[in-house]
């Protein structure tokens, strides 16, 4: 993996939110790419829950003061990083007021999805790769994890997808068993056909359930991984037609070698 670029957008990283497959896998894999010579940035979402202070985040002036247009609304784009204590890897944070500044990350106090979740969604996308633009930094691999990412594959390939920058890039989506129950908001279709993006690909979002922002993601991934032991039935059907690469699941305690294999073998070549 020496010099090679690798992106990671994930809807959670350790240490910044509690442990799960998908936030230690997020901490993990850029961990693993960074030790091997790789070179990696990591971008997520700034949720208000997110203590700034004790993690040391600080807005970058040069990357913010863009607006994302989501819905015919300007939306200001600011930037934060910060550094992952003893592992010299910096994390760039994807902020807003209107939607990040909630003291929660995806649902209320009750357990109830936010209702703007799918502009969060988008905004976040779009947020990323315009972010990635601006440090005119060309990544090999993008490496998408969690729900809040799924978007990106779709917005890269149909949004961006006269961007030069990302011509050579190729995305890994790993799909996990934690999603959501219910559904985005019902308007999510017409919210990214707003973005001049109509492909047939999106009559699956129509209903906007977890299932069908994996298989929208699926659908514009180079390559995919197995982030949990088991998935959805739906969504295993999904990978194994895909007549994609795909890489079992592989714990986190050995799984080093198998992506680092699957990166240069089945992502790259």
């Amino acid at each position: 993996m020496k010099d090679k670029r690798i992106l990671y957008v994930s809807s959670e990283v350790v240490p910044y939110l509690p442990e799960t497959e998908i936030s230690s896998m997020s901490f993990e894999a850029p961990r693993m790419v960074n030790k091997l010579g790789g070179q990696i940035r990591i971008f997520m979402p700034r949720y208000g829950n997110i203590n700034e202070r004790r993690h040391q985040l600080h807005e970058v002036i040069r990357l913010s003061g863009i607006n994302l247009v989501i819905n015919d609304l300007d939306m200001p784009l600011i930037i934060k990083v910060a550094s992952i204590p003893k592992e010299r890897i910096q994390v760039y944070f994807i902020d807003n007021e209107e939607y990040f500044k909630r003291k929660a990350t995806l649902t209320d106090e009750d357990g109830n999805l936010f209702s703007d979740n799918d502009e969060r969604a988008i905004f976040f996308a779009k947020g990323v790769i315009e972010t990635v633009k601006k440090l005119n930094w060309a990544p090999d691999i993008i490496h998408v994890h969690g729900w809040l990412a799924s978007l990106l594959p779709l917005y890269l390939k149909e949004y961006f997808k006269d961007e030069p920058l990302f011509n050579e890039s190729k995305i890994v989506t790993s799909i996990y068993n934690q999603g959501f129950d219910g559904t985005l908001n019902k308007d999510m279709v017409a919210k990214i056909k707003f973005d001049g993006i109509e492909s047939n690909t999106l009559t699956t979002l129509e209903k906007p359930d977890y299932e069908s922002l994996m298989k929208v993601a699926i659908d514009y991934s180079d390559a995919l991984i197995e982030g949990s032991d088991m998935l959805p039935d739906t969504i295993q059907k999904h990978l194994n037609d895909s007549d994609k690469p795909v890489l079992g699941y592989q714990p986190v305690e050995t799984f080093a070698t198998a992506y680092t294999e699957f990166y240069n073998e089945k992502v790259l070549s």
